[in-house]
């Protein structure tokens, strides 16, 4: 007798969990706001300089890099010889941050410039002809 009424309170307390969890998640659902990504205009472009960059020439790029208008200031990466930036590109592109950059400091460095088999190279790992694929992309558009 005791041990039915147990048995009755832990599956009304589990039940009494579980319309709660649906509950919260329609809630979410419901007053979710879509998605609103704003690095659509954001690309990423690269300048190879001529010999290898120290620590105080890469501070220096950096800085330069920074008061150029349209270049996102904490994604800049330099490795040995290369700089690598993102920038808004509808403010600015490559050619204008990089002749911008050369009128700063006289540097020896050239734009790095997408050879033209690679420009139209499809770069998403994913296969879009996949189920998995197919699936995820159907449930983010039902939540967003």
């Amino acid at each position: 007798m005791k041990l039915n009424k147990t048995v009755k309170k832990g599956l009304l307390i589990i039940v009494g969990i579980f319309v709660l969890f649906i509950a919260i998640l329609l809630f979410h659902i419901i007053t979710a706001k879509p998605a609103v990504y704003e690095n659509a205009n954001l690309q990423v472009s690269r300048i190879d300089f001529k010999s290898t960059i120290d620590s105080i020439q890469a501070k220096q790029i950096c800085a330069d890099l920074r008061t150029i208008k349209g270049i996102t200031t904490d994604s800049i990466i330099v490795k040995r010889n290369v700089v690598v930036y993102f920038h808004n590109n509808s403010i600015t592109n490559s050619e204008k941050v990089f002749n911008e950059l050369m009128e700063k400091r006289p540097y020896e460095a050239e734009r790095y410039i997408l050879p033209a088999n690679l420009a139209n190279k499809e770069v998403c790992p994913v296969d879009q002809n996949s189920f998995s694929y197919k699936m995820s992309k159907s449930i983010n558009q039902f939540f967003n």
